[in-house]
């Protein structure tokens, strides 16, 4: 039987194989620690209820979000920017000064200055000025702010969408929803913090599920896709036979059989399934009386264009918004797609104003009218915008134009939630190509939308992988401007 060794005599492998399983364990312990929620506390212990109501870094102006995207990217030159110089230059090739250094010989050679056909007037008490097409939102000119300095880092669809919901246009990284349901948690107990709606005009250009998933952060934050037609979420109603007291009691023993697991091995993924569980159940009740719009008056119906074929498919939509808000949903996102007109721009563009104009503005008069609107932010845009030139790849038959992707200057629109109203930022040049005063990237819209709900972009961070990940990568200002109480 061979002598113990003295304690002085302990052989550094024997001290690293011994000390709680190893350094390496004790590395990973410390990893695990910190892969938490951060909101910048980073190694914050997760709530056994991901969704509990969590407070914001500082007081907001906002409680909650509706962001009516608009898939495919509007043409701001002809909805919002009206630029007389480019009627003067019509059909002439655009100015090499403003072109740039710009590498495509196509657009160069053959790309014309295609200046809009569009009517502009100016509209409410602040004079901003909205093109015909856009009859009822230019009814909201004393109500929004207008930012015609956009601008973004890539001009194909899938990319500048990632860029717009995600921060980065890559696949991976968790949506602005996501992050806004993660460093606030839910007001809502019945329905879940993250809500996505859409509707279409055919077949469009949209990226799919990666812009409203969660990604990395627990499955908790993810958007759940609503329909305003039928079941409100697929699979959501009971299977026959089953009571809702059994139902109760099945649901009830898988969460403590989770709760014994979690006691021997703390997992988001376990607390996140539970919560998920439970939350369904709940909504099992709380959806199919929210898409029930019997309640809602024949006047509400009238304004949203509930009654209309054109208009019926948005507006269901813009009205489940309102409806969610009232029930505190946090983040509510509807996209309808496509505005990607690259040809026969004046009769597509009609269209979707025709499907979405009425009901927009009918949501922010309506939330206006109930005092929701001081505290929801609204926003409405696309990826990008679309070139001052005509689109030469699809010929250039009068009447038949379009406009190619632009992502270097471009418009969206803000109301509510702190945002000053009646007011237009920047601009871009004389024939709409670049953004000269007050550029505005997409990183600051993400930073303005996190801090008009009391959140620090720099702050709301995620330990993933050994690096903090946030919304807003590496940048983004907030647009102390486009605020109410600046300048």
């Amino acid at each position: 039987m061979s002598q113990q060794q003295p304690y002085d005599h302990v052989s550094r492998r024997h001290f690293l194989q011994k000390s709680a399983g190893g350094i390496g364990s004790i590395a990973l312990a410390d990893l695990l620690g910190n892969d938490t929620r951060g909101n910048g506390k980073r190694g914050t212990v997760q709530p056994s209820d991901p969704l509990q109501p969590r407070p914001p870094h500082f007081r907001p102006l906002a409680k909650r979000v509706i962001f009516l995207t608009m898939a495919g990217a509007p043409s701001q030159l002809d909805l919002f920017t009206p630029k007389p110089v480019m009627r003067k230059h019509h059909g002439e090739p655009l100015p090499a000064s403003i072109l740039g250094n710009l590498d495509d010989a196509l657009i160069k050679g053959s790309a014309r200055v295609f200046a809009s056909p569009r009517r502009f007037q100016r509209h409410g008490k602040c004079g901003m000025e909205f093109s015909d097409y856009l009859p009822h939102l230019a009814g909201c000119a004393d109500d929004l702010c207008m930012i015609r300095s956009m601008t973004t880092d890539v001009s194909n669809h899938h990319p500048a969408q990632l860029v717009l919901n995600c921060g980065v246009p890559r696949f991976g990284l968790p949506s602005m929803g996501s992050w806004i349901t993660y460093g606030l948690g839910s007001e809502s107990r019945n329905l879940p913090a993250y809500a996505v709606l859409l509707s279409n005009n055919g077949p469009g250009d949209l990226g799919g599920t990666a812009l409203w998933g969660n990604a990395f952060l627990p499955a908790s934050y993810r958007g759940v896709t609503f329909r305003s037609r039928g079941e409100p979420i697929l699979h959501l109603t009971p299977p026959q036979g089953i009571s809702r007291a059994g139902q109760r009691a099945r649901i009830s023993a898988v969460a403590d059989l989770n709760s014994l697991h979690l006691q021997d091995r703390p997992s988001e993924t376990i607390a996140s399934r539970t919560a998920a569980y439970e939350l369904a159940f709940r909504m099992q009740i709380a959806a199919p009386e929210m898409i029930d719009f019997s309640n809602e008056s024949a006047r509400t119906l009238d304004h949203y264009g509930i009654a209309d074929k054109s208009t019926n498919w948005f507006g269901s939509n813009c009205l489940l918004a309102r409806r969610m808000v009232e029930r505190g949903v946090r983040f509510i996102q509807l996209y309808h797609y496509t505005w990607d007109d690259h040809s026969q721009l004046n009769k597509r563009l009609q269209t979707n104003c025709k499907m979405t104009d009425q009901p927009a503005a009918a949501l922010i008069q309506d939330l206006k009218q109930r005092g929701l609107l001081e505290d929801t932010l609204v926003i409405w845009g696309g990826e990008f915008g679309r070139t001052p030139m005509n689109e030469v790849r699809r010929g250039n038959t009068p009447g038949q134009e379009g406009r190619d992707h632009h992502p270097f200057g471009f418009t969206m629109l803000l109301a509510g939630g702190g945002i000053k109203p009646g007011f237009v930022l920047g601009d871009t040049d004389d024939f709409g190509y670049h953004a000269i005063e007050r550029p505005v990237h997409i990183h600051d819209l993400q930073a303005t939308i996190l801090h008009c709900l009391g959140l620090n972009h720099e702050q709301l961070t995620y330990r993933h992988q050994g690096r903090d990940f946030r919304l807003t990568d590496v940048a983004g200002e907030v647009i102390h401007d486009a605020l109410q109480g600046s300048g």
